[in-house]
């Protein structure tokens, strides 16, 4: 019964990590999926508890570093950037008026919703602005202070 318990447990350690997508939640799904083995095999209490701490330490200190250092942004490794990464920096046309509530641009040919990045900002359409932000699907955008880039 405890084992179904560390399970349990597990899967909902693992969910939250979908969730927070910080990479250190996992860890911890790890050692409880470590204490439902010690727990299987008829371990005490005390035991699977020592197992879920020494087995959740161990994969945060050892594999959680490798992860880190592999998961680093475009920019920081000099790579091309892609997905959101390539989006922010980028020129965009606004279609309809964009204010701290409501807008819509255009960006390489695609359709966003945008912000105005300090919320007193008006973009009439046709203006030039610039991508600071991406937030979920709405593009945070500032005045474009260099159009020929």
């Amino acid at each position: 019964m405890e084992s179904v318990l560390w399970i349990v447990l597990a899967i909902a350690l693992a969910i939250a990590e979908a969730f927070t997508a910080s990479f250190l939640v996992i860890f911890f799904a790890v050692g409880a999926l470590a204490a439902a083995g010690a727990a299987a095999l008829g371990a005490p209490v005390l035991l699977q508890a020592i197992v879920f701490a020494i087995v959740s330490g161990l994969s945060v200190a050892a594999i959680r570093p490798i992860i880190m250092r592999h998961a680093k942004s475009a920019a920081e490794t000099g790579d091309t950037p892609f997905g959101i990464e390539a989006i922010e920096g980028s020129q965009a046309t606004v279609l309809e008026e964009v204010t701290a509530d409501h807008g819509l641009v255009k960006i390489d040919g695609e359709l966003w919703t945008a912000r105005s990045f300090d919320g007193e900002e008006k973009y009439a359409p046709g203006d030039r602005v610039r991508v600071i932000k991406v937030k979920g699907a709405t593009a945070i955008v500032w005045r474009d202070d260099h159009p020929n880039l």
